[in-house]
């Protein structure tokens, strides 16, 4: 059970940086505002693109094999 939520955590956590420059540099790359597009990148990357990736990642990181309990820890005792 810990090991699902510490490997949810850390997947939340890599996620969230990881889908946050991602998503900067994307949003940089692509918009069509000349404004203030810099703003614009930052804002979208950590507040929407970060969050959401974070929530995948943290999802991923408890579902997936990595942050199973292992096999010996549902033995029966006698």
């Amino acid at each position: 059970m810990f090991r699902r939520i510490g490997f949810g955590c850390l997947g939340a956590i890599v996620f969230y940086f990881v889908g946050a420059i991602g998503g900067g540099v994307l949003i940089s790359i692509f918009s069509s505002n000349t404004h203030d597009k810099s703003v614009e990148a930052a804002m979208t990357g950590g507040l929407v693109i970060g969050p959401i990736a974070a929530l995948l990642g943290g999802i991923l990181g408890a579902v997936l094999p990595g942050g199973a309990e292992r096999p010996s820890d549902h033995r029966q005792k006698t």
